[in-house]
């Protein structure tokens, strides 16, 4: 008698899941498919000649995506109209399975912080008596506190705290002026809790992450996702985004001075694209043609620790893989003594960040009045957030411990 098998049935958002489908007539046809009410895939298959079916070895024939992968089901899941429900596996004829893909995994402990100006949310594994290594976890420039990240990489071994930084009760209404000063505080009272301290952020988060790390000694790693080498100009308020993007401001000051910034630059292509209701890939908005003011530059190298860069190479939010290379360019001509590398990924687009397994197949996502353009394949972005996913819980490990 045919049936699934599913392992594990309940695991953390960021852990693969092995499904086998046994007990079928070699040669038997089936479909594979995934449903989370609001979002569907399918994947046709052939059994093999021992009657079975493994995700984990076998190509669908036909289906939502192509090729040998494991979590193929869960990035290519698109949407359907359908409100949100359980996660349910299934082949019919065969039977279906319930999955739970948890977004804090057991055994992480989950704790909010409103003191001292601080606006975030604490994540730990429960205690086992050891210190463990601290991360803040940065969101881009959406805002709000980036949580599941955050409690996903605390199972790995880490104190993690969600940091917000504008766009909270408590905190800065847009990106503008933000004080550095306010993330010495949030490391001051991650010290309190956890050993080495290191620093993760995506999009406009990962170049604030090179920011913290160049200014405050204490930070002994950082990764910046898709982020920039580069201080870039404030995201201010404005019914749309061209009054965002026209009002010129900072983005961050340093002992009350605003830091000098890449200013946008707002030209006819980009006009054209609001305007015309289509896509709108941001990356037009920033022209490095005629050079990069030097004081805009972030001083990377002084840095006290490990430094991992990551971009894609189809990135239509902004150019993360030049704006990157200014970082890493900083770091070989000053020698830096600790480990940097700049990974790219050529055919991946913008949303690589965060934690891996989650659905890949909108390119595009919502902006101020505008839809905004993410570039890159559906595939090789999800491929590409899963690598860098396992890359970031490497390097940190390797540079703080755990």
């Amino acid at each position: 008698m045919a049936e699934i098998l599913v392992n594990p049935q309940s695991a953390p958002l960021d852990q693969e899941v092995e499904v086998v489908v046994a007990g079928l007539k070699p040669g038997q046809e089936i479909t594979v498919q995934l449903s989370t009410g609001e979002r569907a895939s399918h994947a046709v298959f052939e059994a093999d000649d021992r009657g079975v079916v493994d995700l984990t070895r076998h190509a669908p024939r036909d289906g939502s995506y192509a090729g040998v992968d494991a979590m193929g089901l869960f990035w290519s899941l698109e949407r359907t109209g359908g409100k949100p429900g359980p996660t349910v596996l299934s082949v019919e004829g065969v039977g279906d399975r319930v999955l739970e893909r948890l977004k804090v995994p057991e055994g992480v402990e989950r704790q909010e912080v409103r003191e001292n100006g601080l606006v975030g949310t604490l994540f730990a594994p429960e205690d086992d008596g050891g210190e463990l290594p601290g991360v803040i976890v940065l969101s881009g420039s959406e805002g709000g506190l980036h949580e599941t990240d955050a409690a996903l990489l605390a199972a790995h071994g880490f104190v993690t705290f969600a940091l917000g930084y504008f766009g909270l009760k408590g905190l800065p209404e847009h990106l503008v002026d933000v004080p550095l000063e306010y993330f010495g505080k949030a490391i001051a009272h991650l010290e309190e809790r956890a050993g080495a301290i290191g620093v993760l952020g995506g999009s406009r988060g990962g170049e604030l992450a090179l920011l913290i790390g160049a200014t405050f000694p204490q930070v002994k790693a950082v990764i910046s996702v898709v982020g920039s080498g580069v201080v870039t100009q404030g995201i201010g308020p404005g019914a749309n985004l061209l009054q965002k993007l026209q009002y010129e401001t900072a983005s961050w000051t340093l002992k009350g001075q605003p830091l000098p910034y890449l200013p946008y630059d707002l030209g006819d292509e980009l006009r054209a694209k609001i305007v015309n209701d289509e896509p709108v890939p941001l990356k037009l908005a920033f022209s490095t043609e005629d050079g990069i003011p030097e004081d805009t530059e972030i001083a990377v190298e002084r840095i006290n620790g490990g430094v991992l860069l990551i971009s894609s190479g189809q990135d239509e939010g902004w150019p993360s893989a030049e704006l990157s290379d200014v970082a890493m360019r900083r770091l070989k001509d000053h020698e830096h003594p600790f480990p940097h590398e700049h990974v790219v990924y050529p055919e991946a687009g913008h949303l690589i960040a965060g934690p891996p397994h989650r659905p890949a197949t909108e390119v595009t996502y919502p902006g101020p009045g505008v839809t905004f353009s993410g570039g890159g394949s559906p595939r090789a972005t999800a491929h590409a957030r899963q690598n860098a996913w396992k890359r970031t819980v490497e390097f940190l490990r390797e540079q703080l411990g755990s």
